[in-house]
């Protein structure tokens, strides 16, 4: 058995047999070019190394994979991502020193040999055979490219890299066959620019111009002679010579590159010194890579167009193919996020939720008649340190939100008042509306089956002053939980799913609604975006639009800019636009004089929905005007708080409601949002008021709470409003002349049962 020598280098036979190997190889390789047809190689034992001619016989230039950058609608960067930074540029775009210096430090013979250098493997096997090791290799600039195609075409397999870069007498076979091709196909001037563009220059640099940018702050073609020179020398071995960690070494490096230019007579002596005292004069960027890095607080936003990206057929059959393009890179992607919006969101939103609170506000707003989404926000940044969230609450699992969404609270009910209009009620249409009941049950299901009350489950409203009975006008502005109850059960629950089908609401999982009466009230999760989207279509007439985050794509291919299709919107009627108009009827009337009074806008006319669930665990508004909607979610996303007696953006608050948190969130947002818009305005239907239940009209129109002596306050509060109107306050304003009453009966006491026919309770807001 051979041995080593002294000092661990190679035993002589084992020399000889290197030797005799790269000798053989470079006979075959001239054989393999001189006789096309010589065969197989028979290199090696077991057929270890293919046969010349059973490589395939082109090589296919991969399409490198580039940074991809996302545009806002006006062209703005938003950010970039790549899994390898790179630009690629062409030759002109590169400095000529960059071209020297890479040529003289990698491949000196470039322009006076062919794909391969036998020079340079004689010269690399006599100097290795005296030094006992592989002190100098001998690949050409064309056989350096070749390789590194094989490690882009690797991708990121850790299998396929090693693949591509095994030493091995096999692969360097079909190493050298391919330099040939390409030195045939490509000529020197576009190997070199190749070449340029996808070689490793060290702090997740790929190509010249990504590596000019990273250590330079500049473009590749502005480089001068040191910069060219460091980087050039940086390519034998990125981490020993990186100029970031090790700035020492790295001059030793560049000066070593500058004293071969001047060898090779690119440059003079004089100037190789010159540069060689010159300091590296680094101005580095770090790397902004991924959503992470987007402007404006669009980090959620960007990583929802990844999402759709990797989610959606129109990018590839299969997710391994949308990942491959999406991972290859090169694209230039139009999104519909508008920048004043975007800024507007953004900004409402960090002003009322502070990221350090104990919960969290999300934002999104759509643009009705397209889908396009306009905005996307909240209040705790993209990241992963304290305070930070990788959860895109505005939207579904899916697309990187959370796992179900958030139960909407009375922002549902505007759904189940359009399924029963639609289906031919009336808004004038009446229940009883007590302030506590039991579901009604049996309720009719899609299936022909019923749900049943088994359990005794109850319902009741916000407040015990909200008594029915109560028209639907009154009933949506009030939030009246009873009345909704009674109309979904009345209506049955098949005309509720049909109408939630239309408008593509569903669980923020996807999976469909369950049927039972307790969606009425908002008890199933739901993302913000499913809401904007499927409010805006009131703001349509009727029109559901799906939602779309892009509206272009070209990617880079070479020289070339090819275009991409896109999903786009796809819009559907929903509803009638007689239903539509009476849902924005009974909205508006929530902002004018109902719950949602704080989300009113000044300048133009909207309309909304609040919703505040159990435990006031969340919060939510959802509103718009006939050209822009918009959905605010306030709450924990671990459902875990509850906000009664909590500061949320410095406001404390005894007890959350839609009004006053969500509420004015999403007035800030769209006021901004619109500065400078068009306004327009709904198309309103008459509905008749019903008759003023809440104030009596009594004798002493008082409110019960009068001293026992002031008469206008004891009968007032006492009857209820017995004459005209019969309201449930008892009357307004009386029995407040004393300060220190004696005597007072509680809130209508006795029902009323003038022209009103009201209940005679007395006057708490809702």
């Amino acid at each position: 058995m051979p041995k080593k020598r002294s000092g661990g280098g190679l035993s002589t036979t084992q020399q000889a047999a290197k030797f005799l190997g790269v000798s053989v190889l470079a006979g075959a390789v001239m054989a393999g070019i001189a006789l096309p047809a010589a065969g197989a190689l028979g290199l090696a034992a077991k057929g270890s190394v293919q046969g010349f001619d059973d490589i395939p016989a082109n090589l296919k230039s991969p399409q490198l994979s580039q940074r991809t950058r996302i545009l806002d609608s006006k062209g703005n960067q938003i950010a970039q991502v790549y899994s390898r930074d790179r630009t690629v540029v062409e030759l002109k775009d590169i400095s000529p020193y960059m071209q020297k210096a890479i040529v003289a430090i990698e491949d000196s013979r470039y322009y006076q040999h062919g794909a391969i250098d036998l020079k340079g493997v004689l010269r690399a096997l006599n100097k290795n055979a005296v030094s006992g090791g592989v002190a100098q290799g001998a690949s050409t600039l064309t056989q350096q490219l070749v390789k590194n195609y094989f490690i882009e075409e690797a991708g990121d397999d850790p299998t396929k890299v090693a693949e591509a870069t095994q030493q091995t007498l096999g692969r360097k076979v079909k190493e050298l066959k391919y330099a040939i091709q390409l030195e045939e196909k490509l000529g020197k001037k576009k190997i070199l620019e190749n070449y340029l563009n996808i070689t490793f220059f060290g702090e997740q640099a790929y190509g010249i111009e990504a590596a000019s940018q990273r250590y330079f702050s500049q473009h590749a073609k502005d480089l001068n002679l040191q910069q060219s020179a460091l980087l050039a020398g940086i390519v034998q071995s990125p981490s020993r010579y990186d100029p970031v960690n090790d700035e020492a070494e790295a001059t030793k490096r560049r000066n070593v590159v500058l004293e071969r230019m001047a060898q090779l007579g690119d440059i003079s002596k004089a100037e190789a010194d010159k540069a060689k005292e010159a300091p590296l004069g680094l101005h580095v960027t770090q790397p902004k890579n991924g959503c992470i890095t987007a402007a404006k607080g669009a980090g959620f936003f960007c990583k929802y167009v990844e999402n759709v990206f990797l989610t959606d057929p129109t990018f590839g059959k299969t997710r391994e193919a949308r990942a491959k393009l999406w991972n290859q890179g090169g694209l230039t992607i139009r999104t519909t996020l508008d920048p004043q919006a975007q800024d507007s969101v953004q900004a409402s939103v960090r002003d009322h939720v502070y990221k350090a609170d104990s919960v969290a506000a999300a934002a999104t707003l759509v643009e009705p008649g397209s889908g396009k989404i306009l905005a996307m926000g909240q209040s705790k940044p993209y990241g992963y340190n304290k305070n930070e969230t990788e959860y895109n609450f505005s939207v579904d699992r899916d697309y990187g939100g959370s796992n179900f969404g958030f139960p909407t609270g009375s922002t549902f009910k505007p759904f189940v008042a359009a399924a029963s209009i639609e289906g031919g009620k009336q808004a004038t249409q009446e229940y009883s509306a007590p302030y506590k009941m039991a579901y009604p049950s049996p309720v009719q299901q899609c299936d022909g089956k019923q749900w049943v009350n088994t359990t005794n489950e109850q319902v009741e409203n916000e407040n015990e002053s909200e008594v029915g009975p109560y028209q639907m006008k009154k009933a949506m502005a009030k939030s009246i939980n009873t009345y909704f109850v009674q109309l979904i059960s009345d209506i049955g629950l098949c005309p509720v799913v049909k109408m939630t089908d239309a408008l593509h609401v569903h669980q923020g999982d996807g999976s469909k609604l369950p049927q039972t009466p307790a969606i009425a009230l908002g008890a199933i999760g739901l993302s913000p975006l499913t809401m904007a989207s499927a409010y805006a279509t009131f703001a349509d007439r009727g029109m559901y639009c799906t939602p779309v985050a892009i509206e272009s794509i070209t990617q880079k291919a070479g020289n070339e800019q090819k275009s991409l299709p896109v999903p786009k919107s796809t819009c559907s009627r929903a509803m009638s636009e007689r239903t539509a108009d009476t849902i924005n009827t009974l909205l508006r009337g929530v902002v004018d004089s109902g719950t949602g009074q704080e989300a009113g806008l000044d300048d133009r006319e909207s309309a909304g929905k609040t919703g505040t669930t159990d435990q006031r665990k969340n919060a939510w508004f959802v509103g718009y005007t006939p050209n822009l909607a918009g959905a605010v979610w306030v709450g924990s996303a671990k459902q875990n708080v509850e906000m009664t007696n909590i500061t949320i953006g410095g406001v404390y608050h005894s007890e959350v409601f839609g009004a006053d948190t969500p509420g004015p969130i999403w007035k800030d947002a769209m006021t901004g949002a619109l500065e400078g818009k068009q306004t327009e305005s709904f198309n309103l239907v008459d509905i008749p008021d019903e008759p003023d239940r809440d104030k009596g009209n009594g004798n002493g129109n008082g409110n019960g709470h009068g001293r026992g002596n002031d008469t206008g306050g004891l009968i007032g509060g006492l009857v209820g409003g017995a004459g005209n109107g019969g309201g449930n306050n008892g009357g307004n304003n009386g029995g407040n002349s004393s300060p220190n009453p004696t005597f007072s009966f509680p809130d209508g006491f006795i029902q009323g049962n003038g022209n009103g026919g009201g209940n005679g309770h007395g006057g708490r807001r809702n």
